[in-house]
């Protein structure tokens, strides 16, 4: 069993993850071979709430060019899981 901080890697922070936050769901980047059962053990573990349902996407990475060589890179891919918590329930993403 690993770590519940190498589950879970880093809130995501967008308009559309803002909005979402009022209704209690919260979005994280994850690891890549996570499973929903292991992220719903690390949200309840680390930010001690209760959670209800977990979604997950793969997104791939962007195909860019570089500007200075004129060269195509892409972006990593990531794996996001979004997380829905129990009524009553928050995380302070961004408290010190």
């Amino acid at each position: 069993m690993r770590d519940h901080r190498d589950v879970i890697l880093l809130p995501v922070v967008s308009e559309k993850s803002y909005d979402m936050l009022e209704e209690g769901v919260y979005t994280f980047v994850v690891a890549p071979n996570a499973s929903k059962t292991e992220i719903r053990d690390a949200v309840e573990t680390i930010f001690d709430v209760s959670v209800l349902k977990v979604n997950t996407l793969n997104r791939k990475g962007k195909r860019k060019r570089e500007r200075r060589s004129n060269r195509w890179v892409r972006t990593s891919d990531q794996k996001r899981a979004r997380v829905t918590l129990a009524e009553g329930d928050s995380i302070d993403l961004f408290g010190a």
